[in-house]
Parts: structure tokens; C-alpha cells; sequence
């Protein structure tokens, strides 16, 4: 194998470790903003669900002729 082919070949696998090691990044960082926004969600949730025996209460709510 000739000089240039292997600074070729080994330039090339340093770009392709630059960006695999970019990707795994973004992935990492992607990963962390769906657990923040999976556990907002979940809280979203729970304080919905609090208030939904308030909203059946009889005395909140609207006559039947409304």
C-alpha cells in the first residue's frame, strides 16, 4: 500500500471518529431533552388528573339548560 494511500485512508477514519463522536453527542443531548420533556408530561399529568374530581363536582358545574 502506498504512502499517500494510507494518510488518505487514515484521514478519512479521523473524520468519520469526528462525526461519529458529534452524532453521539446530539443523541446524548437528544436523549436528555425526551426524559426532561417525558417527565413534564408526567407531571402535567398528575396535577390534571387532581383536578378533574373538582370539575365533577356537581356544584361546578353548569346547569342542565346551559
Amino acid at each position: 500500500m502506498s504512502e499517500a494511500r494510507l494518510t488518505e485512508l487514515e484521514t478519512r477514519l479521523a473524520f468519520q471518529d469526528d462525526v461519529i463522536q458529534g452524532l453521539n453527542l446530539g443523541l446524548a443531548d437528544q436523549q436528555r431533552r425526551i426524559a426532561a420533556l417525558a417527565a413534564e408530561v408526567a407531571e402535567l399529568r398528575r396535577q390534571l388528573r387532581a383536578l378533574a374530581p373538582a370539575e365533577a363536582d356537581p356544584e361546578h358545574q353548569a346547569p342542565p339548560h346551559y
